[in-house]
């Protein structure tokens, strides 16, 4: 892919990872918990998946955690700048089946399982990561 269609490419993974996380602000303010996290889930993985096509790389899967520990091989600089957040993506990346799958919890419905709390905390947790992508990012001001 040529630089140009790079930078568009990021700015789309970047833009969507910011509507999945207005998407998880409105479902938390609507009771929808278990549906909060798996938006902030995703925020956070689509705005990593943005640096990957920034750089022409092709991400592969879904967890948050991978996402960040394989950018090593891919721009070591980058992945120093996000090692701190593997923690924010070991957390993100519980959230990615049980809160959309009755059968990803024993005895129990994703409603039942997740709280407040926890749409909290993953909001909280991606937030930073799409934070440290935007600066990250030459595109963040387009």
């Amino acid at each position: 892919m040529s630089i140009e269609k790079n930078v568009s490419e990021a700015l789309r993974w970047l833009k969507t990872g910011e509507d999945d996380l207005d998407a998880a602000a409105v479902l938390r303010k609507n009771g929808k918990f278990p549906q909060a996290c798996f938006y902030a889930q995703q925020a956070a993985e689509k705005a990593l998946k943005a640096i990957w096509y920034h750089r022409d790389e092709d991400p592969w899967g879904h967890s948050i955690r991978r996402l960040i520990e394989d950018l090593e091989r891919v721009d070591l600089d980058v992945f120093e700048r996000l090692k701190d957040l593997l923690k924010a993506g070991t957390v993100l990346d519980r959230f990615y089946i049980p809160t959309r799958y009755p059968n990803g919890l024993p005895e129990l419905t994703p409603k039942e399982a997740y709280l407040e709390e926890d749409a909290e905390e993953c909001m909280r947790q991606a937030n930073q990561i799409v934070a440290a992508v935007k600066s990250l990012l030459p595109i963040s001001d387009k």
